[in-house]
């Protein structure tokens, strides 16, 4: 038995609408086509769907068995093409993002929320990026986004400028290199250096500051969260580095200072990596959109 869509909608149509004048009227055709379409069923399932001594149209057992079908099938179908046309749209699809930027959790959930609003049917989803290999990741369409200040030439990929910030020396307001207007490598020596617990390659202090200089810190503590880490440094447990938007309230509280690192000081820019074939779709759009206008509000903090 060959049973097509049509066929349960046909049978759905009649059995709402008791009839075959007024189904064939609610599927606007003609009634000798719905008929010739109920007898062609009816010679393929090899009993009587309708019992035709009844008004209204009854449907038999085997057309009951039939309507069951058609209503758990139906409203599946229907929600698949919503979801198709949604995807046309661009207003439902997947935003899975992986982070490289350990503190940029922080950054992103207001960008996510108000994100949220416009954008209810989108699958979000974050991933620690420090966990696997984000940017291979996104080649395989595992993840559609991720948030990096390491651009590369990947085909197939676009890295969207986001925002620029300043790597900050934070220490407590007693520590002696709070003395200082700047800091270099080489005032790491003696300190215990408090970072968040990734790879050394992808922390700015490392990357930017200590490793071309080749200097090793006195000691590395490894704290998870950014709260924690100025705790620490409050109490002088050690000295931290952090972007300057995560540390923005820090600037106004006596506990803290923040020094620019070298006298030029080290400026990094953070990135979103997307598939070429993404940037277009309306919430890759907005969400790209929400991020510029938090970077800019952290910014003038």
């Amino acid at each position: 038995m060959h049973i097509e869509f049509r066929h349960l909608r046909t049978i759905q149509a009649i059995h709402e609408a008791g009839g075959l004048a007024r189904a064939a009227e609610m599927m606007n055709i003609t009634q000798s086509a719905l008929s010739h379409q109920v007898k062609g069923l009816e010679d393929q399932a090899g009993v009587e769907l309708f019992v035709r001594r009844s008004k209204p149209l009854k449907l038999s057992p085997a057309g009951q068995r039939l309507l069951k079908l058609a209503q758990q099938v139906l409203p599946q179908v229907a929600a698949l093409q919503d979801e198709f046309t949604g995807l046309r749209a661009g207003s439902t699809g997947r935003m899975h993002i992986a982070i490289e930027c350990h503190a940029c959790f922080e950054w992103l959930f207001p960008v996510l929320e108000q994100f949220r609003r416009s954008f209810g049917d989108v699958d979000v989803d974050i991933r620690p990026g420090l966990a696997f290999d984000a940017l291979p990741a996104l080649l395989r369409e595992e993840v559609d986004l991720v948030v990096s200040s390491d651009p590369e030439e990947l085909p197939g990929v676009e890295f969207v400028e986001l925002f620029d910030y300043q790597a900050v020396f934070v220490a407590a307001s007693s520590h002696p290199l709070a003395q200082k207007d700047y800091i270099d490598a080489a005032d790491f020596r003696k300190e215990t250096l408090i970072t968040y617990p990734v790879e050394r390659t992808r922390l700015d202090v490392f990357s930017q500051l200590l490793i071309p200089a080749k200097v090793e810190p006195a000691a590395i503590r490894q704290v998870e969260l950014t709260a924690v880490i100025l705790l620490l440094v409050a109490s002088n447990r050690g000295v931290s580095v952090l972007p300057d938007w995560v540390v923005r309230e820090v600037k106004y509280s006596s506990d803290y200072v923040t020094r620019p690192l070298t006298k030029d000081g080290v400026t990094r820019r953070l990135y979103a990596a997307v598939r070429t074939d993404d940037l277009e779709k309306p919430f890759m759009v907005r969400l790209l959109q929400l991020a510029g206008e938090e970077a800019r509000k952290l910014q003038r903090a």
